[in-house]
């Protein structure tokens, strides 16, 4: 296992423009997506399709990660560069570790959430079936990106000088947090926040395959084969 090597961070410029997106992804968007597209469709006379609707969302994401996080991507994509044997081992470790003990917990937590179907799955599934390619894109490649560059590399990363066990457990809180709260609120039962538990493993893991390979690109790379699993499960 390759040692621990100097991770790549957000300069304080980043962290503050990355802090104005992610409290937009997070907090403005859910609500604001559907006007938005309801008034482009009142303004160009037509009517979006779900799947192009999801499309644009994710490569307009895409594209303002890219803009805002510039200069951190390409400092991070040199150090997987420099150490890419050593990234590609802390990958697969981390893919042992997550299934691993993604099983484990699975099998703990159906005691408490076995009557709670993770909607969030749900969705997917029934977007897979929908428009199969534009949903692979975005859940195997724009989803993974976008969310890895805002839950690792800004909170995470923003965190780990002030604390390491403070970035872990807010970075996966708020990771576990944005997959369940919108299905919460749909359902008005509180008790499917239960399902956050389902995605505490994989939000440690990420953090850790980040952290120990100092290039995000492990992350991204971890978090978009697990997707890319879980959809071939899924057929």
């Amino acid at each position: 296992m390759a040692k621990r090597t100097s991770t790549t961070y957000l300069t304080p410029g980043e962290q503050v423009a990355g802090a104005v997106l992610f409290v937009i992804y997070l907090l403005v968007l859910p609500f604001a997506t559907g006007p938005l597209f309801r008034l482009v469709e009142a303004l160009l006379g037509t009517q979006l399709s779900p799947a192009l609707e999801n499309i644009l969302y994710y490569y307009i994401l895409f594209a303002v990660t890219v803009i805002v996080f510039h200069g951190f991507l390409g400092r991070t994509t040199r150090v997987l560069v420099d150490r890419a044997g050593s990234a590609g081992k802390v990958l697969l470790a981390g893919l042992v570790a997550l299934y691993g003990l993604n099983e484990l917990v699975y099998r703990l937590t159906r005691l408490v959430v076995d009557n709670r179907t993770n909607l969030n799955d749900v969705s997917i599934s029934a977007q897979i079936d929908d428009a199969p390619r534009v949903t692979m894109l975005i859940v195997i490649f724009l989803a993974p990106f976008v969310e890895e560059v805002l839950f690792r590399g800004l909170v995470f990363g923003g965190l780990r000088g002030k604390s390491v066990l403070l970035a872990y457990a807010v970075s996966c809180a708020l990771f576990a947090l944005v997959h369940v709260w919108q299905f919460v609120v749909q359902s008005r039962d509180l008790t499917y926040f239960l399902l956050m538990v389902q995605y505490l493993v994989p939000g440690v893991v990420l953090a850790w395959v980040y952290d120990r390979s100092g290039t995000l690109w492990t992350a991204i790379g971890l978090h978009a084969v697990t997707n890319a699993l879980s959809v071939w499960a899924m057929g």
